[in-house]
């Protein structure tokens, strides 16, 4: 069994799809029209075959899901970086908000970040590293 798909929620295909390219540096992975929406993928310019799927919030539910996470304050997903307060100073300079700026959380250095279509992102980095 691999993970080879994570999804997860925008409120816009487009923006999501600049966002994560053009600011995170992803890589545009699938781009299949699916009636109004796509099936829509970045990858990781680092390797792996894992794709992150930019799902559109159109269903209520995920709408609600997707809200009530943001309101909480909780990340819908994170990633990993090799040097976190290089990492927070360049997407700062991009523009990106950090509504968390890098601090230590036992084993790891952590911030989280807005990623301009609902959600909450958490980048990490192991300490020791």
């Amino acid at each position: 069994m691999k993970i080879k798909l994570c999804s997860i929620f925008v409120d816009d295909q487009q923006k999501a799809l600049d966002f994560y390219t053009g600011k995170l540096g992803f890589l545009p992975g699938q781009d299949i029209p699916m009636g109004e929406f796509r099936w829509l993928t970045v990858t990781s310019p680092e390797g792996g075959d894992a794709e992150l799927v930019l799902e559109p919030n159109a269903n209520p539910a995920a709408r609600t899901y997707q809200a009530a996470l943001r309101e909480q304050g909780i990340p819908v997903t994170a990633f990993e970086v090799d040097d976190i307060a290089a990492e927070f100073e360049r997407l700062s300079g991009l523009g990106v908000e950090f509504p968390t700026e890098p601090m230590s959380a036992g084993p790891v250095s952590i911030a989280v970040f807005a990623d301009t279509c609902g959600n909450l992102i958490q980048i990490y980095q192991p300490t020791g590293q």
